[in-house]
């Protein structure tokens, strides 16, 4: 009971932080952010967290606080957009190929195993490499790396449903194929890819830092998480708070995903409902 307690506090903070944290930082962030993230004070750079600057500044003066709200804009929309994507296509894949089987599964699955022979950050770095830096080219990138993911996850739920005593009554009385499946399988089969979609936005989160820390990311006047932890690596012995935050707030945020994810998987389970 005690550690049920517990971890409900836990999914309360953890959902508490993301609602809090994309409300001030992508909607409002001038609420939150003392300065302009574009700002340079050069009297001030290089400086150590401080009452003044909490979070420090970086070599050109800039107020790494105001910088990392600012840039948690590009970030967030890259692990959303990128999942909403990525889930779209992939359980659409993964419906048809499990609901229709046979020659459409054949062909959809071997492709599908294509894509997972090559490894998602690697695809990824591909697909952005030739196309380009870009905020699209990214949500692109990471979207496509997880489609495969998806839509296994699909097929396999999919496939299941189909052999239940509800579809085959369904059949009986003369229900046309369209019907059962948008009345009677997708309802049931969405739960897992709600659950998996929660959880690979923390996922796209990293990709997408991953990506701009590599300099395939967003080329925008202000940087997001995966930039700012490159901008910083260079100064990490002298000013190592310039690429420390973000990655506390790369890590806080994804943890928090995670967490909310975990909870939902344990909440959408009908072994540990009963």
């Amino acid at each position: 009971m005690v550690s049920r307690i517990a971890f409900s506090n836990i999914l309360l903070y953890g959902a508490g932080f993301v609602f809090l944290f994309m409300l001030v930082c992508v909607f409002v962030p001038s609420w939150i952010a003392p300065y302009s993230p574009t700002e340079m004070m050069v009297n001030s750079a290089m400086q150590s967290p401080s009452k003044v600057h909490i979070f420090g500044t970086d070599y050109f003066g800039r107020d790494i606080f105001s910088v990392v709200v600012y840039g948690s804009r590009d970030s967030l929309f890259i692990g959303f957009a990128s999942v909403l994507v990525g889930g779209l296509l992939g359980g659409a894949i993964g419906s048809v190929s499990g609901y229709f089987g046979g020659k459409v599964d054949t062909i959809l699955m071997r492709l599908n195993d294509i894509l997972m022979t090559i490894p998602g950050i690697l695809l990824a770095l591909a697909i952005a490499g030739a196309l380009g830096p870009s905020l699209f080219n990214i949500v692109l990138a990471v979207a496509v790396s997880s489609i495969p993911g998806y839509a296994r996850v699909m097929r396999a739920q999919i496939m299941s449903i189909n052999g239940r005593t509800f579809i085959a009554a369904s059949k009986s009385i003369g229900a046309s194929p369209l019907h059962i499946f948008w009345k009677h399988v997708m309802p049931n089969a969405f739960s897992p890819l709600l659950v998996m979609a929660t959880l690979g936005i923390g996922t796209s989160i990293l990709a997408g830092s991953g990506l701009s820390f590599l300099g395939l990311g967003v080329l925008r006047e202000i940087p997001d998480w995966g930039t700012l932890l490159a901008q910083g690596r260079s100064y990490l012995t002298v000013a190592w708070w310039i690429c420390t935050f973000p990655g506390v707030a790369i890590t806080l945020f994804v943890l928090s995903v995670n967490i909310i994810g975990d909870r939902l998987r344990d909440s959408l389970d009908p072994k540990k409902a009963t």
